[in-house]
């Protein structure tokens, strides 16, 4: 009965075409797991916007708040909810700053024109309706609870309750650009 020998050159998995730096014309397997491993780094890399610095804890999120952040009945929008957009990362350039994702820049001095009954470019919803936090994307997209798209900030931990209902007191104040 003969013996069947393995195959030297039999690889696993189908070679791909090597790196330009590879001169021979080499080739390198690349099996599934390498493919879903890139993958999976580059998703980590694109959803690290919404996030802290990286740096101690996050100030927005922990269960004892860093003194003078309080819940207010009638929050100012360029002192305290501006704070939450910047604060909590959403003005980082890859996110709502100068790449302007899904079209909404949240840097100070364009982020009030751009909410205020200003219509989603993913639904069509009113990203903020003045008197109607509830019925606001921006309320939907914080909460979870928008049928597009993630939980903002993307990639960070959700809003805690001071941040969440200072937006939706001044939404339901009248989203004044106080």
């Amino acid at each position: 009965m003969p013996m069947h020998r393995a195959r030297q050159d039999h690889h696993p998995f189908p070679p791909r075409a090597g790196p330009p730096f590879l001169s021979s014309g080499a080739q390198l397997p690349v099996s599934p797991w390498h493919s879903l491993a890139a993958l999976l780094v580059l998703a980590a890399a694109l959803l690290g916007c919404g996030g802290d610095s990286g740096i101690g804890p996050d100030p927005g999120n922990g269960t004892d708040p860093p003194p003078g952040r309080t819940i207010k009945e009638d929050p100012s929008f360029a002192s305290d909810i501006q704070d939450i957009f910047d604060r909590r990362g959403c003005t980082a350039s890859s996110c709502h700053g100068s790449f302007q994702e899904a079209g909404l820049d949240l840097r100070s001095g364009t982020s009030y024109g751009q909410l205020v009954n200003v219509s989603s470019t993913q639904t069509g919803i009113l990203r903020v309706i003045p008197v109607n936090a509830d019925g606001s994307y921006l309320i939907m997209k914080v909460e979870g609870r928008a049928a597009v798209g993630a939980q903002m900030p993307l990639g960070g931990t959700p809003l805690d309750n001071i941040d969440l209902t200072n937006l939706k007191n001044w939404i339901n104040q009248g989203a004044k650009s106080n």
